[in-house]
C-alpha cells in the first residue's frame, strides 16, 4: 500500500473542495436554537446552531443585505436556508447562511402579507393617482406614534430645527404589540378631523419585523390610504417597504426623514427670500437706470424741443382749416340760397293767382276749369275768377272757333 502524505493546507484545500462541490451540501435547510450570537461591525453574523444533542457553527456574511433579522436572541429557534463550507486555514467546518426565519412566526406572516400586498395591488390602492401632495410649506402637523419613544423626540426636535413656528399636534399610540393596529387607526382618523393640519406623519422608529407588523397589518394600511390629510409612512427601516408605505401618500424611511421630507428649513428659506429681494432691487435700479437714460435722449431730441413752436404750428393749421372750411360753407349756402331763390320764382311764375294778376281769368263749371268749349252747353252755370272778384254767367251762346 503506497502511503499518502499530505500537508495541512493540501488536506484543508481538500476537504474544502469536497464538501462545498458536493450538491448534499449546498442549498438546504437546518432547524435549531441559537446561541452564542454576536453581531460584529463588519456586517458579519455568527452563532451557534444546536439541538439537545449537537451544535455547528454558523457564518452570515453581509447579513444586513439578506434581510436577516437584527434581534436574534439566545434561545431562538430558527429555520436557516444554507450551504456548507470549511474555513481552510482553520480546517473548521462551518455553514453559511443565506437565510433565517423565525419558527413558526414569521414565515406564515410573510405568505399572508404577499397574498395581502398583491390583493390590494390588484385593487389599485398602490397607485400613484391616488397619491396626495404634501404643502409646500407646512404650519400645523400631526404625529401618530408613541408617546414614549425615540422617535417622537426625533420628530420634533427635527421639526424645531428646521421652522420652530410650526405648531405639533401629538396623538400618543402604541406601536407594537397587542392593540397597537387600532390606536394606529383611532390616531389617523383623530387627526384627521383637525381642519388646521396639513399633513400626518405616523410611525415609528427601527425594531424587529414583529415589532414593525402593525404597519403591515390591512386595517392599518387602508386607513392611511383613506386618511384626508397627506399622510406620511415613516418606520424605521431601510430594507422592505411595509404595507403602510405602499398605501401612503410618501414614504420615509425614518421619522426624522419624514420632516426634512415635509418641512422646508426656515433658514434657506429666508436666506432665499434676501437673495430673491437682491435681485429684484438690482433688476428695479437697472430699469430705472435705463429709463433715465431714455428720458435724457428725449429730452434732446428736436421734438420735444421745438414741442411749443410745434403745437403753434398745428394750432394755427388747425385755426386755417377751420377759417377755409368755414368759408366753404358760407359758398355752399349762397349757392342753396341761390337755387332756392330760382326755383321759387319759377313756382311762383306757374301759380295761377299770378296770371290773373296780368289780366287773365280762370272759368270753372262745377269747380272744374274750362279748357274746351265743347264742356259746355246751353243753360250751364259757369263762375269766371277775376284778379278781383268772381262772376257767375248762364250760357247762352256758344260760339266754336272758325
Amino acid at each position: 500500500m503506497i502511503e499518502k502524505i499530505y500537508s495541512v493546507t493540501e488536506f484543508n484545500k481538500m476537504l474544502k473542495k469536497n464538501i462545498e462541490d458536493n450538491p448534499i451540501f449546498n442549498n438546504f435547510f437546518l432547524k435549531g436554537e441559537l446561541s452564542s450570537i454576536s453581531y460584529y461591525k463588519s456586517g458579519h453574523l455568527y452563532f451557534n446552531l444546536k439541538d439537545k444533542d449537537a451544535q455547528i457553527k454558523c457564518a452570515a456574511f453581509n447579513y444586513k443585505f439578506k434581510k436577516i433579522p437584527e434581534d436574534l436572541k439566545e434561545g431562538d429557534e430558527v429555520k436557516i436556508f444554507c450551504d456548507a463550507g470549511v474555513y481552510e486555514n482553520r480546517g473548521e467546518l462551518q455553514i453559511l447562511v443565506r437565510h433565517i426565519e423565525k419558527k413558526n412566526k414569521i414565515g406564515a406572516l410573510f405568505l399572508a402579507l404577499e397574498k395581502l400586498k398583491k390583493d390590494l395591488e390588484s385593487e389599485g390602492y398602490f397607485l400613484l393617482k391616488h397619491k396626495k401632495k404634501l404643502p409646500i410649506y407646512p404650519k400645523n402637523i400631526g404625529i401618530v406614534t408613541a408617546y414614549t419613544g425615540a422617535a417622537l423626540q426625533d420628530i420634533i426636535k427635527t421639526i424645531r430645527k428646521r421652522d420652530e413656528r410650526i405648531n405639533i399636534y401629538i396623538y400618543p399610540a402604541k406601536v407594537q404589540g397587542i392593540g397597537a393596529k387600532e390606536e394606529i387607526v383611532e390616531g389617523i382618523r383623530t387627526l384627521n378631523r383637525i381642519e388646521e393640519l396639513d399633513f400626518i406623519i405616523a410611525g415609528r422608529g427601527g425594531g424587529s419585523i414583529e415589532d414593525l407588523w402593525c404597519f403591515n397589518e390591512k386595517e392599518v394600511a387602508l386607513e392611511f390610504f383613506h386618511s384626508k390629510k397627506p399622510i406620511i409612512s415613516a418606520v424605521g427601516h431601510e430594507s422592505d417597504n411595509l404595507l403602510s408605505d405602499l398605501t401612503a401618500d410618501v414614504r420615509a424611511a425614518t421619522p426624522t426623514q419624514a420632516v426634512e421630507l415635509s418641512v422646508p428649513e426656515r433658514k434657506i428659506l429666508v436666506k432665499d427670500l434676501e437673495e430673491r429681494k437682491k435681485r429684484t432691487i438690482r433688476v428695479i435700479n437697472a430699469i430705472i437706470n435705463n429709463s433715465k437714460k431714455e428720458l435724457a435722449k428725449l429730452k434732446e431730441s428736436y421734438y420735444l424741443k421745438n414741442f411749443p413752436k410745434e403745437i403753434n404750428r398745428l394750432s394755427q393749421e388747425i385755426v386755417n382749416r377751420e377759417k377755409n372750411l368755414h368759408e366753404q360753407v358760407i359758398k355752399i349756402i349762397k349757392l342753396k340760397e341761390n337755387f332756392l331763390q330760382v326755383r321759387t320764382e319759377r313756382i311762383i311764375g306757374l301759380n295761377p293767382m299770378k296770371i290773373l294778376s296780368n289780366g287773365y281769368s280762370i272759368t270753372t263749371l262745377k269747380e272744374h276749369s274750362i279748357k274746351d268749349i265743347r264742356e259746355l252747353k246751353l243753360g250751364d252755370l259757369i263762375e269766371t275768377k277775376l284778379k278781383i272778384g268772381k262772376i257767375r254767367s248762364i250760357i247762352k251762346e256758344v260760339i266754336k272757333d272758325a
